[in-house]
């Protein structure tokens, strides 16, 4: 387990850091912490898409802020992923308009296809199908889901099957 007072920037990449820098200029110089949110999508993007503890900590001394305020921000958003997950990332609004609308279909058809339940990755790594979603805002095209954070609305098995397709193609095909 690394040791969090020692995790310092220097385990952010180069990019990660100008990313984070271009957040901060949307702040006050002494309201650093306003980016922790942008700068934890940044760093889990550039790590197969989840947060490792020395990754957070890195954040936190970059930012100047409590380690344990970034883990209490990782932990609550659930566009963060604390543990590896599939390259993939879907997400299915089960919240009322959607659930009227066929949400539960949505989500028994793609743990059918894929041979995963709901908080599961597929063996392969590719495929990571988040826990329910409350709400992704999205109500008027119902039902929907987000796959690597891309709506995809007015859900049919055809189009399930198109996207999942389309995500499966290897590069350059």
């Amino acid at each position: 387990m690394s040791d969090a007072h020692n995790a310092g920037p220097s385990a952010l990449s180069e990019h990660a850091r100008a990313e984070i820098d271009r957040w901060l200029t949307r702040y006050p110089a002494d309201q650093r912490q306003s980016a922790v949110l942008a700068a934890l999508r940044e760093v889990q993007h550039e790590n197969d898409g989840f947060l490792t503890q020395e990754l957070m900590d890195a954040v936190a001394a970059y930012l100047g802020m409590p380690a344990i305020a970034v883990y209490e921000v990782a932990s609550f958003y659930s566009m963060l992923e604390t543990k590896p997950v599939g390259r993939h990332n879907i997400a299915v609004c089960t919240n009322i308009s959607c659930m009227l609308r066929g949400s539960d279909q949505v989500v028994a058809h793609l743990e059918q296809r894929l041979g995963i339940r709901l908080g599961e990755s597929t063996p392969d790594g590719r495929f990571y199908l988040k826990r329910e979603e409350e709400c992704l805002a999205a109500c008027c095209g119902a039902p929907m889901m987000q796959v690597d954070h891309v709506y995809h609305e007015h859900l049919t098995v055809e189009k399930i099957d198109q996207i999942l397709d389309s995500l499966e193609a290897p590069h350059g095909q």
